[in-house]
């Protein structure tokens, strides 16, 4: 179809044209890495037609390159692929715009390759993948390590650069540029999927990459990005490394835990906590200050004439909290199916340690158990000591649960693991018996940085009949469940 007045093809159906070209080349990319030589160069001229760089279309380069060369592209990545209210009209320039730049972190993101994987290459693929997940309205890292429930998609994305704001390359239309009308994409629904195909990507191109003469090369070594994957890796490897390569991975293991403490640290500093004790006086600090009540109390010192109010006394909030000595015991499956549960609870037991009053026991098991106690308060050190692998059965590390359980009514049993059991039975019969004691126990199927996770059926089921579901999902839940006990 043409325009009659001018004899060229409309403007829509030629930017309709365009927006095609460059997803049918991404499509053509992610499925076979041969480069089609027409669809190559029609890509380029849509790029350069539009004063986009040539660069968004070369795999090998990275978005934090092009975004160096090109500062200004840096706000419209954010929230580039955030769905946006729908607008009176498409804008179809803005949409091929789009286009181009969602097909350059897709593929560098996706189209992973094959073959060895170097250090590099690593920690650009991590890099790309952080803005992804920008691009998706996120924080980098956020879909990787399953808080991209914490600020919710658009949380980024919304201010003036952004997509669908000014200077950005929004235009009111749907991350795949379907326009007003058309139903957008629920991302809250999308990035639970997301997150997980992430972590299997990241942890694919960790094992392809040789790395003990990685670990060996400090200046290589310095390149990694720790990541769950990564520390999998390393925690499995620990025992065949030595000198260099050890001290490394030591420290890569170190920053990892120290990245994921903080972030529970502040999970559990916000869940609730026990109730007010105002029986102790409260501190007199600045922070304490309770302004509203002060005014209110000393209304009657108001000076209408000078119009100043007088306070003859201040009044402080109460924060002291009552708490009942508890013991907390947290068993953990540390088969190769729950590597990413072993190191989270480990993290999290050494922050529950550090609580008033919180008498905390760790404890490991595959086919064997390993009172992990003495080391609790360093989750570091407890890490090196696990021997990930195996199988799995937890009647050897009931062996050791019980007899710590000494005053039932203050005890709380946490217990990790998928429960796909050697000995069943006998297993969830000890279960129960810890239940009818009085003591609480919580049986936990995933504590997992994504929150996904199998659970065997059968367990469950029992579980869920004896009145102790199994909580699964985001570790976050897991805080609020020992959080209302403890405290």
């Amino acid at each position: 179809m043409t325009d009659h007045t001018t004899g060229q093809p409309p403007a829509a159906d030629s930017d309709e044209n365009r927006r095609q070209v460059l997803y049918w080349r991404l499509l053509a990319r992610l499925f076979d890495p041969e480069e089609q030589a027409g669809l190559e160069s029609a890509s380029l001229a849509v790029v350069e037609d539009i004063g986009l760089p040539p660069a968004l279309l070369d795999p090998q380069t990275s978005v934090d390159a092009v975004v160096q060369r090109h500062p200004e592209l840096a706000a419209v990545f954010d929230g580039l692929m955030v769905p946006q209210a729908d607008a009176d009209g498409r804008d179809r320039a803005a949409e091929v715009r789009r286009a181009a730049l969602v097909s350059k972190v897709l593929l560098n993101v996706f189209a992973t390759g094959s073959g060895t994987v170097t250090a590099g290459q690593l920690a650009r693929w991590q890099s790309d993948a952080g803005w992804l997940e920008r691009a998706l309205g996120c924080a980098p890292g956020d879909l990787r390590g399953g808080r991209a429930g914490r600020g919710g998609p658009g949380g980024r994305g919304t201010g003036p650069g952004a997509a669908g704001g000014p200077g950005g390359a929004g235009g009111g239309v749907s991350p795949t540029g379907t326009g007003a009308g058309h139903p957008t994409p629920d991302l809250s629904t999308l990035l639970p999927a997301i997150g997980p195909e992430l972590g299997a990507l990241e942890a694919d191109l960790v094992k392809r990459m040789h790395l003990r003469e990685v670990l060996a090369d400090p200046r290589l070594a310095a390149r990694l990005t720790p990541s769950m994957s990564l520390i999998e890796q390393l925690l499995r490897d620990k025992n065949n490394l030595s000198g260099v390569a050890l001290a490394n991975a030591k420290a890569l293991i170190r920053r990892f835990v120290d990245e994921v403490a903080e972030v529970l640290r502040t999970q559990v500093e916000k869940a609730s906590v026990g109730a007010l004790d105002r029986s102790v006086p409260p501190k007199r600090t600045f922070r304490n200050l309770d302004l509203d009540r002060t005014i209110w109390k000393n209304l009657t010192n108001w000076d209408p004439e000078q119009e100043r109010l007088y306070v003859d006394r201040l009044y402080y909030r109460h924060t002291a909290r009552k708490t009942t000595p508890q013991r907390l015991v947290v068993v953990v499956d540390q088969s190769g199916s729950m590597v990413d549960s072993m190191v989270n609870c480990t993290i999290l037991a050494s922050i529950f340690a550090g609580l008033p009053k919180v008498d905390v026991h760790l404890i490991a098991y595959d086919t064997q158990a390993l009172d992990l106690t003495p080391w609790v308060s360093d989750p570091f050190e407890t890490l090196l000591r696990t021997n990930l692998g195996g199988g799995t059965d937890g009647t050897v590390a009931m062996a050791l649960a019980q007899p710590k359980i000494a005053e039932p009514r203050n005890t709380v049993v946490v217990w990790i693991s998928d429960f796909y059991e050697w000995r069943s039975e006998p297993l969830f019969e000890s279960m129960a018996a810890i239940h009818r004691s009085g003591a609480k126990f919580i049986p936990v199927g995933s504590v997992t940085s994504s929150g996904r996770g199998s659970v065997n059926p059968w367990f469950r089921e029992r579980f869920k009949d004896l009145g102790t579901p199994v909580v699964s999902g985001h570790i976050r839940k897991l805080v609020h469940e020992l959080k209302t006990f403890l405290t």
